[in-house]
């Protein structure tokens, strides 16, 4: 979006009124003046010159700069708006039953919220408030934590069923093996090829398992973040819950739009840890700022049926995930 203020003359030159402008005065001048007398020509040129100057400062034509202008800027953002709530829906629509349910009952929250609060900011200024729209950027971070416990919940089931840790085990007991059978060769003073051969197999064997404790670590990593992820999800849901209580108990636009603002700095951190993590380098990004609501509602996700693991863990205590 353009942000510059507008040059009234350029704009002038490439207006509407600047093509009446030169048809009612030089073409009527060069109109009258080649039938009748030159002086009409003179005159054209004259009120021509004075349009120029004076008509651009005008306040009629600066408002239709300005109207012209806020135009463009709002087609941009409703532009950057439908794009952003499209790659959100599909960040949405990729969660599995259990977290796209945690997102819609938290979002199901929020609109109590605001029906909570309505009344009030509708009595005493005849709208609503938009600080209210800051509920949008928390939802926006909650489902940035759903997301990244879905992907790091996916990568850390393909590591269980690779049964990590016994691969190693038994990764180090053939390397302990084989470098047991390379220096026993070396002492019977074996054929060079052969001793070759055992030690290529040996160095081949190490590479082999620094990768697998590699990935060893890799998922442990994963598993500390998963835990940081679930406890932020309760920290930023809990505040939520919050906020609907304090909206039922007070009916005070004003103060839950403050509390609603102190939680969206509260999060300041959180989502500069979410964009640092390579997961998210090429997720949707930050909500775009214009004026509209972005809102928190994802569009419908046709209902899927979940598998019986996915049935457990809904049914498992919320510390046991």
């Amino acid at each position: 979006m353009d942000s510059q203020p507008p040059n009234y003359r350029r704009e002038f030159f490439r207006s509407k009124h600047h093509a009446w402008l030169g048809v009612t005065t030089l073409g009527l001048g060069f109109v009258l003046g080649g039938a009748f007398q030159p002086i009409f020509l003179l005159a054209g040129a004259a009120a021509y010159a004075l349009g120029w100057i004076y008509l651009p400062d005008m306040g009629f034509f600066k408002r239709y700069v300005d109207g012209h202008r806020d135009a463009a800027n709002q087609a941009v953002a409703a532009a950057e708006l439908a794009e952003f709530q499209q790659k959100r829906d599909a960040v949405f629509a990729a969660l599995t039953p259990r977290l796209r349910s945690r997102y819609t009952e938290l979002a199901e929250v929020c609109h109590q919220i605001e029906n909570a609060t309505a009344d009030d900011a509708l009595a005493h200024s005849g709208t609503a408030d938009p600080r209210l729209s800051r509920l949008d950027d928390l939802m926006w971070t909650f489902l940035r934590l759903l997301s990244l416990d879905n992907s790091l919940e996916r990568f850390l089931e393909i590591e269980r069923r690779e049964n990590l840790a016994g691969r190693i085990r038994d990764a180090e007991a053939e390397v302990g093996a084989l470098g047991s059978e390379v220096e026993s060769l070396k002492k019977r003073g074996a054929k060079v090829a052969t001793l070759d051969a055992k030690e290529s197999l040996l160095q081949s064997r190490l590479e082999a398992l620094e990768v697998l404790r590699k990935r060893q670590a890799r998922g442990e990593e994963a598993q500390t973040k998963l835990a940081l992820v679930r406890s932020e999800q309760e920290r930023l849901d809990s505040q939520i819950k919050l906020l609907r209580a304090e909206a039922a108990a007070s009916k005070n636009t004003s103060s839950i739009s403050a509390r609603i603002d102190a939680a969206v700095e509260n999060l300041d951190q959180t989502n500069k840890w979410l964009t640092e993590i390579n997961e998210f380098k090429d997720a949707v990004g930050q909500i775009p700022a214009t004026e509209m609501r972005v809102g928190y509602r994802t569009r419908s996700v046709p209902p899927v049926i979940p598998s019986a693991n996915e049935r457990a863990k809904q049914n498992a205590p919320e510390g046991g995930r």
